[in-house]
C-alpha cells in the first residue's frame, strides 16, 4: 500500500427539491475544481421554510481528497 496525504474541505450544497439533490449538486460542483475526491461525509442537514413549507434543503459536507505528490525536478 502506498503512502497518501489527504485533505478535507467543508462545503454547503442546497436544493429546492431534496437532500439527495443537494448532496449530488455539491459534490458535482466541488469536482469541477478539486481533483482526487474520494469520499464525502454529511455533517449537518438543515432547511429554509417559507409559508409553512420547506423551500430549500441545505447540507454541509466534508469532502476528502488525496493530495498529489510533488514532482522533484
Amino acid at each position: 500500500m502506498s503512502k497518501h496525504t489527504y485533505k478535507i474541505i467543508e462545503i454547503v450544497g442546497s436544493s429546492p427539491s431534496s437532500i439527495d439533490d443537494a448532496i449530488k449538486t455539491a459534490v458535482t460542483d466541488a469536482a469541477k475544481t478539486v481533483r482526487n475526491i474520494g469520499w464525502f461525509e454529511v455533517v449537518e442537514t438543515r432547511g429554509h421554510v417559507e409559508e409553512g413549507r420547506v423551500a430549500h434543503f441545505q447540507v454541509t459536507l466534508k469532502i476528502g481528497f488525496t493530495l498529489e505528490d510533488a514532482q522533484t525536478t
